[in-house]
């Protein structure tokens, strides 16, 4: 396993295909040297070795004719042997009275086959330059019962399969080493693309997570490797991007929270300064001191109270969740605002009981917060319109105005805590710049969503959608 997968796909190449040729040599090999066997044995079993055999050892000189003869190999042995096993006569086949120098070693005890019958063929070495000899023996009747032995020499034959053994070595290696070579370009080839996946990712780990890999297709394995491998590169990017954002929001959390605290503590400062310097000499002043610095703790004490509440939401807290009519919530803010600002016209469409299922007190926050910020941020005598309706299984409320709206670059960012469209940052222009934060917080908590959008003929429209109740769904 500590190869690479170049040199482990090699091996198992080079490994499947040596079996397959070991396999097809030894299974060449065998049948060639039975079917060789198979021919000589035929020859040894056959009437016209008893013919030949009787022949040429009958006659004086091994004469014997020549078309008798003619399918045996030259060297064949025809031998009368003696009851003590000793050769009586030997005869060349064909030979013409010529004298063997190579004979086949036979064992001790020969086969008993039955009369004028060959046996079975077997194998005995020979000697001279002989290497083996193919032997069958028989009684014959014509020499009184006396063995004769006839022997074809394996020269030829062994011949065959070395020259078979050789051409099988030699197209191995050959093969082989052309199997290696063109699975070795195949496997290069193959693994072109991992080596530049390998690339691309090592690109990536450095930082540059806009990179992906190559190629990307459902077309093969490594393709879909690669589609696979980019999806999670986007998801790595998406969740890098939004890592980056957080932090970049929480940094700007803190310090717009640190800038939003330090005014009161520092008024709170100010004036306990004032008491203890003698503020206690001046009645007026110390009633001022004292004014202020209560005003000033029950301010920073809500800042607190909303940035604690928009941490809860972030964490996925849960909210008390049972029916809340907004078509109630709506009058109820549109009441409170009149009260607040009897000059304003403000109307309220809400024809029929819209019920979702959520929090009562942080959805009278979130109209209450919308309604406030269009008091604030428009003219005294601009009309507020709120409505409520249902569409697709969700309820509606809007909360317009028709003051001077939003630059687009605002409302993209109107919903981050601590942000105000105003540059200058003053509290008169209104609060903390929490309310919208909160605002979009407890929505989301309540599986709905917020957006701001251009009034017809101007100002800003803030759109909530939350779920219906279960109940007063279709």
């Amino acid at each position: 396993m500590t190869l690479s997968l170049r040199g482990r796909l090699l091996i198992g190449v080079l490994s499947l295909m040596l079996a397959g040729i070991l396999v097809t040599d030894v299974v060449t090999y065998a049948t060639m040297q039975k079917t060789l066997f198979d021919k000589v044995n035929a020859q040894l079993t056959g009437r016209s070795t008893i013919d030949v055999a009787r022949g040429v050892l009958l006659s004086p000189d091994c004469r014997t004719s020549p078309g008798t003869i003619s399918s045996f190999p030259p060297g064949t042995i025809a031998e009368r042997l003696g009851s003590d096993g000793s050769v009586v006569k030997g005869c060349v086949v064909p030979g013409f009275g010529s004298t063997p120098t190579a004979r086949p070693v036979l064992p001790k005890t020969l086969p008993q086959g039955e009369l004028d019958h060959p046996s079975t063929p077997f194998t005995v070495p020979g000697t001279e330059t002989t290497a083996h000899f193919q032997v069958t023996a028989w009684r014959e009747d014509s020499f009184g019962g006396q063995f004769v032995v006839f022997a074809i020499p394996l020269t030829d034959l062994e011949a065959t399969l070395n020259s078979l053994l050789f051409l099988e070595g030699t197209v191995s290696v050959g093969v082989l080493l052309a199997t290696a070579v063109l699975a070795f370009l195949i496997i290069e080839i193959g693994l072109r693309p991992l080596r530049r996946m390998g690339v691309v990712a090592g690109v990536i780990a450095a930082g540059d997570y806009s990179r992906r890999v190559e190629p990307a297709t459902s077309k093969t394995e490594i393709g879909r490797l690669g589609l696979a491998l980019n999806a999670m590169l986007a998801q790595i990017e998406a969740a890098f991007a939004q890592r980056t954002a957080s932090e970049r929001r929480l940094r700007r959390f803190i310090a717009d929270a640190s800038h939003e605290l330090r005014t009161p503590l520092t008024s709170i400062r100010g004036y306990s300064e004032m008491l203890r310097r003698g503020a206690s000499d001046s009645p007026s002043d110390a009633e001022l001191a004292r004014r202020r610095i209560e005003e000033e703790s029950v301010r920073m004490s809500t800042l607190v109270d909303d940035m604690l509440l928009i941490a809860r939401l972030d964490q996925g807290r849960p909210l008390e969740s049972r029916p809340v009519d907004l078509q109630v919530i709506a009058r109820d803010a549109a009441a409170d605002a009149r009260a607040v600002a009897p000059q304003r016209e403000i109307s309220v469409d809400a024809p029929d009981n819209v019920l979702v299922a959520g929090d009562d007190t942080r959805l009278r926050q979130v109209v209450g917060n919308l309604v406030r910020n269009a008091l604030v941020h428009t003219p005294a005598a601009t009309p507020v319109e709120i409505a409520v309706t249902t569409q697709n299984g969700t309820a509606q409320l809007s909360v317009a105005d028709h003051g001077p709206g939003l630059p687009a670059g605002d409302r993209e960012r109107i919903f981050e805590p601590f942000y105000r469209a105003d540059a200058s940052r003053s509290r008169d222009s209104g609060g903390a710049g929490l309310g919208l934060s909160i605002v979009s917080a407890v929505v989301a908590a309540h599986g709905g969503h917020v957006q701001v959008r251009e009034t017809d003929g101007g100002g800003a429209t803030f759109d909530v959608q939350l779920p219906l109740a279960p109940a007063t769904k279709s």
